[in-house]
């Protein structure tokens, strides 16, 4: 049981799945709220403390994408969004403007909930993990107990997920850690096979640390097997 119930800001245009969604939370111990188009739900996350939010695609107003990123500008709670699309590009444009995971539709209220007591799980750990205060190498600093990365001494803009990625890289630094393990490690023993949400991070993260994304000097891909942080670059 939660001694204190978790805020999830659901939103969505469709008034079936928003009643879906906000019932399966309620059932589940979680304080849900609910908003219909981009603008109100961006409103809604300067006022409110919140843990999570679910976040659909198409949503009027400012769509999933923009509302996506402007949350971003200002917060790092965990952001699931939520799509009828197949398309792939569509998924990783998502994750690109910084979500941390998502849920296809149509999705049954197992998957939902699994999905949402990952997202804060990770939220938790993130937010209590503490080790040696750093790590340096090269121009690139990993700070620990701030929880965000340097580079030439200047903060880089990082998403929680991309953080845990170099976080735990960092904390393996010279040693190969395979795709299995950050997948493990960064999302849950549940996403372990979830190959395409490593890559678009990693690629993402390299796009924020890297001279040259086509020859990186820090985070080194191992084909086949995993990546790799270089200790000296």
């Amino acid at each position: 049981m939660n001694t204190k119930k978790a805020t999830v800001l659901v939103v969505d245009d469709d008034h079936r799945l928003l009643r879906f969604v906000q019932r399966n939370l309620e059932l589940n111990g979680y304080r849900a709220m609910t908003a219909m188009d981009g603008l109100a739900a961006l409103s809604a996350s300067e006022a409110q403390e919140l843990d999570l939010m679910l976040v659909d695609l198409g949503i009027p107003g400012l769509d999933g994408f923009e509302l996506t990123r402007r949350v971003r500008e200002f917060s790092t709670v965990p952001i699931i969004i939520i799509t009828a699309r197949e398309n792939e590009q569509d998924k990783v444009r998502g994750l690109d403007a910084g979500a941390d995971d998502y849920l296809t539709k149509p999705f049954g209220e197992h998957e939902l909930m699994a999905r949402v007591r990952a997202a804060l799980r990770r939220a938790k750990l993130y937010a209590s993990e503490q080790g040696q205060s750093s790590f340096v190498t090269g121009e690139l600093t990993v700070d620990f107990a701030q929880q965000l990365a340097l580079l030439r001494g200047k903060a880089v803009n990082l998403t929680p997920t991309e953080f845990r990625i170099i976080s735990h890289l960092a904390k393996n630094a010279g040693r190969v850690v395979t795709q299995t393990d950050l997948l493990t490690k960064v999302w849950g023993p549940e996403y372990k096979d979830e190959a395409h949400l490593l890559r678009v991070n990693i690629a993402r993260l390299r796009g924020k640390i890297e001279s040259n994304t086509g020859q990186p000097q820090y985070v080194m891909t191992r084909p086949g097997i995993g990546y790799v942080l270089n200790k000296q670059p």
